[in-house]
């Protein structure tokens, strides 16, 4: 009996070698791929109640069909917020955003902006957008750019057309002046030139006074022109002689005469 409990175990330990299988092999099995459709120059209506809300345009949309279907906009998006009359009353710009199917909620992030007729701007770095409650919100910071102020705050809740908005904390206030912030800007102050612009301003005059085809004038000897002095003349209007150069005589040049 335990020669055939040993055999028995032998058995057991070769069939579970065999059915051995790698980690790659075991995902690959219980892996779901994920299908993927795209659609590229999208543009897509929101209504509500037999009324339209919204008009989304973006260059690229994902749609990912998994347990919970969302759409992706990885190169960024727009959206046009209508009123009754459909007339835009707001407008929506994001860099990237995520469309939750099931719960009609849109994920926004990089450079969120959105803003309204009334010239107000909110701008964040990530918002959500429900369209359940027709709402904006996010916990982060945001700043309010008025014609008149800046606010800058953490936390914020408003309506997709913006005409309200609650924030949760005020950070600061800057007012803005009448006519905006001024530019600053350093004169240019004309007497204070450097040496290569009278320059280029005398070559310009020089050239501009030479006719086609003239010979330009000779220009003055100067002792400082390129290093130039010019030779002193006697009084008869004669050169001096030329003095000769005092230069050592050259060394003679041993050589080696061998026996």
């Amino acid at each position: 009996m335990t020669n055939g409990y040993r055999y028995i175990f032998l058995l057991l330990l070769v069939l579970a070698a065999g059915c051995e299988n790698t980690y790659e092999e075991i995902r690959e099995l219980t892996g779901k791929k994920v299908a993927v459709e795209e659609a590229k120059q999208v543009e897509s209506y929101l209504s509500q109640g037999g009324k339209m809300k919204a008009r989304l345009t973006a260059p690229v949309m994902n749609r990912y069909q998994t347990d919970s279907p969302y759409l992706e906009f990885p190169k960024s998006l727009h959206v046009d917020f209508y009123n009754d009359s459909l007339v835009i009353e707001s407008q929506l710009n994001a860099k990237y955003g995520r469309y939750r199917e099931n719960e009609r909620r849109v994920f926004l992030r990089d450079s969120v902006m959105v803003f309204n007729l009334k010239k107000d701007t909110l701008k964040c770095k990530e918002l959500w957008w429900d369209q359940n409650s027709e709402k904006f919100y996010t916990d982060k910071p945001v700043q309010i750019h008025q014609p008149d102020k800046i606010i800058f705050g953490e936390g914020l809740e408003a309506d997709q057309s913006f005409n309200w908005y609650v924030l949760d904390k005020i950070n600061g206030t800057v007012l803005v002046p009448k006519g905006g912030f001024p530019v600053e800007s350093t004169p240019i102050d004309s007497t204070k030139r450097d040496s290569l612009s009278h320059a280029r301003e005398a070559a310009a005059g020089t050239a501009a006074e030479i006719k086609p085809g003239a010979t330009p004038p000779p220009r003055a000897d100067t002792p400082r022109r390129r290093g130039f002095t010019p030779p002193t003349l006697l009084p008869d209007g004669k050169r001096p002689p030329l003095r000769p150069l005092n230069r050592p005589a050259p060394r003679p040049v041993p050589t080696h005469v061998e026996e």
